[in-house]
């Protein structure tokens, strides 16, 4: 059974700026976005603020009543990878590199207008979101591997097949979607709802024997090629599962 997607959590983003007109449209701005804002006036240990606070993303001044926000931007990098967005009235070139070379992710030159600010700030987080998604995706094919590494039965996707000891099961595209969608989750009792959904592509009737039809037709094809290693197995009134099989 395919759980529900929890509801997703506003961005949480520290405003470190010590004007305090600025710092209200800021929080006020970003609040009716629907981000949830943390403001402060002084940097303090920013790198203790962040890890406790659980931030997504910082806007950082430059020119801070406790100290120099460059300094305290090279302090948090040395601990966090969080975004940061720099905001300076100095809007000299060689400021600019040194915020870059401490780590500053964008750089905002004082003043600016709030359109601009949200612009930055977007981007910067679908920057953030492909670069994780990126690397979720590369882990996920990383366990992959080397599950299928374990199972002795190699993964062709772009063949759509599977091999053991250097022979093809010869797997339909549909039944080479099924197993590895049961690779995805080794041991765990899949349901044929969510099989259906996910490798037949289409809605489960109580009625409709395909999956059963696949499931039967996989287990042949990797008996033809003398794998043992790993089963699917039914549950039955729940689903199917693949299983490593004891020695």
């Amino acid at each position: 059974m395919q759980l529900a997607a929890a509801p997703q959590s506003p961005v949480r983003i520290l405003a470190i700026e010590d004007d305090p007109v600025l710092s209200r449209h800021i929080e006020q701005h970003l609040g009716e976005r629907g981000f949830a804002v943390t403001l402060r006036h002084e940097a303090g240990d920013v790198a203790e603020q962040v890890r406790e606070g659980g931030f997504d993303l910082v806007l950082l001044d430059i020119l801070l009543p406790d100290g120099n926000g460059l300094e305290r931007l090279a302090q948090l990098r040395q601990a966090q990878r969080v975004p940061v967005i720099l905001m300076s009235a100095l809007g000299a070139e060689q400021d600019r590199i040194v915020g870059f070379s401490q780590g500053a992710d964008d750089y905002l030159p004082k003043p600016f207008s709030m359109a601009e600010m949200d612009v930055r700030i977007d981007a910067l987080l679908r920057r953030v979101a492909y670069e994780r998604q990126a690397r979720a995706g590369h882990e996920v094919q990383e366990a992959q591997a080397a599950l299928s590494q374990a199972l002795d039965l190699a993964f062709d996707p772009i063949r759509g097949d599977v091999c053991h000891a250097q022979r093809w099961a010869g797997l339909t595209s549909t039944e080479y979607r099924i197993l590895e969608t049961l690779l995805q989750a080794p041991g765990e009792v899949l349901s044929k709802t969510f099989l259906y959904q996910q490798a037949l592509h289409r809605a489960y009737s109580i009625h409709d024997r395909g999956l059963d039809m696949h499931i039967s037709h996989i287990r042949r094809k990797l008996q033809l090629i003398d794998y043992r290693t790993a089963r699917v197995d039914t549950v039955r009134g729940a689903g199917y599962v693949l299983r490593c099989v004891q020695p």
